[in-house]
């Protein structure tokens, strides 16, 4: 199959992925289109973390088909699927930053990695990241003397490091006050419009869905059963997204467990 619809970034086709008995994703369908930004949601255990680390090239699906620009990538050895990585940046939902490392070398280990740029213009290239996401001065500070909210942030910067085409971001609100959820809203928004990227977030909280969302696909059962705008899924007539959005302890998802 040869994937070559130009307006699309990621294509996720029929992919299934299992653990042992527990079969995580059963049959996924999405499309990601450029410079979008999809917000999948969805029950804890659903298989949204898996989603993304499959599209990433973390797992592989057992069955399925997965396209970045065209090119399929879930049968990618790993010497080629590092070239694809090159695209994406990641923020993962604790931050997951180095704790033995200063806040300069956190945002700019994916640079040493992968360039060789040296050290000033490294140096130049996290000062100005960190810039665009509200941060000054706190390059030399180690990650303990940072507020969970600026960890988050040092983390999304890191992210932006190497000018990714791609965002994925996994529970970007978790563990925050809603004001500094608000915060981290507020920059994946400003980030989107001044980058151009093309994201995805995971995430169970409604409130960020819907202010940060293009679109929002609901993952359930390993399957999206629906992608809409904000409004079209805050309206959806489908009573298992309606339960799920609206946060209701009774109703088919309780009813089939």
């Amino acid at each position: 199959m040869n994937f070559t619809n130009s307006d699309v970034k990621i294509s996720i086709q029929d992919v299934y992925k299992s653990f042992g008995n527990n079969h995580v994703l059963r049959g996924a369908f999405l499309e990601i289109k450029k410079g979008e930004s999809m917000v999948v949601i969805g029950g804890s255990g659903t298989g949204k973390s898996v989603l993304i680390k499959c599209v990433i090239g973390l797992l592989k699906p057992e069955k399925g088909e997965i396209y970045i620009d065209g090119q399929e990538v879930a049968s990618l050895k790993e010497g080629d699927l590092n070239e694809i990585r090159k695209k994406f940046g990641m923020l993962f939902q604790w931050g997951a930053l180095f704790d033995s490392m200063r806040v300069w070398e956190n945002v700019s280990f994916g640079l040493r990695q992968h360039t060789r740029l040296k050290d000033t213009e490294i140096k130049d290239i996290v000062i100005e990241k960190l810039k665009l996401v509200g941060l000054r001065n706190v390059e030399n500070l180690m990650p303990s003397e940072l507020s969970g909210g600026m960890r988050k942030r040092v983390s999304l910067a890191r992210a932006i490091a190497m000018e990714p085409e791609i965002l994925l971001y996994d529970e970007p609100t978790t563990g925050l006050d809603p004001i500094m959820a608000d915060v981290i809203n507020e920059l994946i928004i400003h980030l989107r419009e001044k980058i151009k990227v093309t994201s995805i977030a995971i995430t169970h909280d409604m409130v960020s869905a819907y202010k940060i969302a293009d679109r929002i696909a609901m993952l359930y059962k390993g399957e999206i059963i629906e992608v809409g705008t904000p409004e079209g899924i805050r309206n959806s007539k489908n009573e298992i997204v309606q339960q799920f959005i609206q946060g209701r302890a009774e109703g088919p998802i309780t009813r089939e467990q």
